[in-house]
Parts: structure tokens; sequence; C-alpha cells
């Protein structure tokens, strides 16, 4: 089969690594790539968000299946046009992209359907979300309705910081992301993230992972897209996997046929499990980043057959296996990051990373210039690695960060503290 791959980031590499070695595919694309990605993808230089390019491209290369990254191309209905120029394509329709579209869409789903989350309203002007937030108090959380890539969500622990948050969403700080507010409580717990591949009507689970989202050691620092992940998060134990299938994941599955939406992709469930059990945070509607960096080189199975049979509706014939050794990725970052930073500065020495064993470098926010490769954004390698446990899968992928050289660039040194501290 001839692939098409959507998206340039640290997700799509590990996607694609994961593809290029199925059995099943003759030739790899990736749209737009990036460097990382040239050595097991020809990248095309195509616009994700022009629909009719990549229609185009499709039928100039004999494209059989399109397997799409990003959330914003899904949630633009880039599915919906494949499938009108009959091109098969891994993912949800638009109309089942509001999932993640839309923080609001997806706080009524668990209302009508009684998948437990946080309370929560909803507001289209400042001085009701700043009334409501007095009343309620803090700590308090504060979310941009749309998609706003991992600064729409504001977890404000005084009522100050959260009047602010309000403030500046509605002053367009997320840009039309904003256009609505969601309040909700503040849960109280562990976060996790879990993954589903759904086909419409069947949701077959995938392995769970931790990420950390704050900047900076200790889990301080400002929020950002993701710092590093790690996989198994030891608080996922099968009981409570199993929990989270029959509470969260299989009544949004059924949710969304009974609406007319139904959802055929991966579900990624960012879950708090609190003392009342597992309660849904948000969901997006795509392979999370920097999980997929460490649920890939996990996977046992060919992951390909597992896309067609969610795009084919067929995933009830399919059965995953996983190894069972730990993985953890750091994601290496451009000074400055969440904030301003600047781009263009030299890595060097990433083959002498990626050489050592069970080490995988992915690129996500690279470019390339001759010989060189640059930073080209925020979030700029995940260097993954595996081992028995993860403390030595810790160990290792801090010894292949080291031996990058980029003076310009920083990471968090304790990416799996939470389940190295409970052995």
């Amino acid at each position: 089969m001839n692939i098409l791959l959507i998206g340039s980031g640290g997700r799509e590499h590990a996607l694609a690594w994961a593809i290029s070695a199925s059995a099943e595919c003759d030739r790899l694309y990736a749209a737009p790539g990036n460097p990382g990605m040239e050595e097991c993808a020809v990248c095309a230089a195509v616009d994700p968000v022009d629909h009719a390019a990549v229609v185009a491209f499709c039928r100039q290369n004999d494209i059989d299946f399109v397997v799409v990254g990003p959330e914003a191309p899904l949630v633009a209905g880039l599915i919906d046009d494949l499938s009108k120029a009959g091109i098969k394509a891994f993912g949800p329709t638009k109309a089942a992209a509001a999932l993640e579209g839309s923080k609001g869409y997806t706080k009524d789903l668990c209302r009508e359907f009684d998948i437990p989350t946080a309370e929560y309203r909803r507001f289209t002007d400042a001085a009701s979300a700043r009334a409501y937030i007095t009343e309620r108090g803090a700590p308090i959380v504060v979310k941009a309705d749309g998609l706003a890539a991992g600064k729409g969500v504001v977890v404000a622990m005084t009522l100050d910081e959260a009047l602010a948050a309000v403030d500046a969403i509605f002053a367009g700080s997320v840009g039309a992301a904003g256009h609505e507010v969601v309040v909700e409580d503040y849960l109280d717990g562990e976060e996790a993230s879990f993954f589903a591949l759904c086909d419409g009507t069947t949701a077959i689970p995938l392995i769970s992972a931790q990420d950390h989202k704050r900047a900076f050691d200790g889990d301080k620092g400002p929020n950002t897209g993701g710092m590093g992940a790690y996989s198994p998060a030891p608080i996922m134990t099968p009981a409570m996997e199993e929990q989270v299938m029959e509470t969260i994941i299989r009544p949004t599955v059924r949710a969304m046929a009974a609406r007319g939406t139904p959802f055929k992709g991966v579900l990624f469930a960012g879950l708090m499990i609190t003392g009342k059990g597992p309660q849904l945070i948000e969901y997006n509607v795509r392979f999370g980043d920097p999980e997929t960096q460490v649920i890939m080189p996990r996977l046992r199975s060919d992951l390909l057959p597992a896309l067609l049979a969610s795009a084919d509706g067929l995933l009830s014939t399919i059965s995953l296996r996983w190894k069972p050794d730990a993985a953890l990725c750091v994601v290496m970052a451009t000074m400055g990051y969440p904030g301003n930073f600047e781009r263009g500065s030299e890595i060097r020495d990433l083959a002498k990373a990626a050489s050592l064993d069970d080490v995988l470098v992915f690129h996500a926010g690279t470019r390339r210039s001759g010989d060189r490769i640059l930073a080209n954004g925020g979030r700029v390698l995940g260097v993954t690695a595996t081992g028995k446990t993860v403390k030595e899968a810790q160990a290792r992928a801090y010894e292949a960060v080291d031996l990058v050289d980029w003076p310009e660039g920083f990471c968090r040194r304790d990416i799996g503290w939470r389940a190295i501290r409970k052995g």
C-alpha cells in the first residue's frame, strides 16, 4: 500500500517510524514531514490546510490510505473531503472531531450520557463567567472552548488568577478559540493519558501513558504541550483501565453513534484519577504528543492493520500485543518555550545520541539547512528510550540527551519521577 501521513511533529515521526515497519506499507509519504521523518518516509511539500492539494497529491501518487496526525485538519474536515474523493483515511469526521474542537460540546455530551467529569458551566461573556467563578471560589479551571494549541487551559489556584484568565481569553489571548469559555471545578488526583482505537461501534484499548505538562522540574512553571512522557502509567492498573473503558470510552462511542456522528479514529482521554474513580478532563481526537513517542516503541503488533480496521469498521477482528518494557521520552525544547523563543539554532550530534541501544530520537520542531539540523519550534526533539523499568528507560534517555550538542535547548531532568517514586 501507498500511505500518506499528514503532519510534521514528534507524534507524526513516531507514527511514521511504526507505519514504515509494516509489512503492508510499500511506500510512505509525509506531508509536510520533518528532517527526522526523511529516514522512513518521502517528505512532500503539501499544506494540510489545503484539502484540495491533499486530494490531488493522493491521486497523483496512488495513495491507498491517509493517516491524519494533528487535530487541526481533523476539526477542519479533512477526513470528510478525503472520503468525498473516495480516499480511505484514518481519523474522525468534522462532526465527530467536535469532541476536541469544542470543550463545551464534550462537557454537554458527558452530562447527557452520564460520563464522569467535573461540574461545569459555559459562558459567552466575561461578566457572567467572573460572577460564577467568584461564587464557586478557587482552585478552579478556566478553558477556552476551541483549539488553542495547548494554551487555552488555566488551572487557577487563586481567584485572581481565574478572573485574569477569563479576561485574557475574552480579550483575544487565544484568538477565535476563546469565543466561549468553559469553567469547571478543580479535580484533585493524578493525571493519566488513555488511548483507544474506535471504528464507530467497537473500541479497543491501547496502553496508558503519563505526560508532564509543566515546563520545569518538580512540575513547576507554565503549562506546555508536554515536556516528556512515560509508559506504562502505574496508576492505570488493569482494573482501572477496564473501569475507564466501561464508564468513559464505551459510553462515548455509544453516545456519538446515537447522535448520528459515529467516532472513528483514536480517542485520547485525558483523565484525572480521583478518590471517586476516573474522571474525564478532556478528549483529544488524535494520538497524543509526546505520548505517541512512548506508545509506539512498546507496540509489538503491526500498527497499520489496526488503523485500517478502524477506518473499515473491523476493529472487532484486531488484537494488539505489547512489549513488557517501559518507555520514556524527554522533550528537548528551545530556551524560552512556552513563551518567546528564537528559531534557527543548530543542533549537533543527533546521530551520536540515536546510536545508543534502545534509543530513538524523534524530531518535532526541526528543519534542514544543507547538512545542518536547525531548531524550528518550541518543542524540538523527543529523545525516547526503552528499558525493563521506567527508571532504566529514564537513565538511558538522559544519557542520550546529554550527547546532543544544543546549547540553546533545555529539558526537564525529572521525567518519570512519579513512577520511579512508586517503585
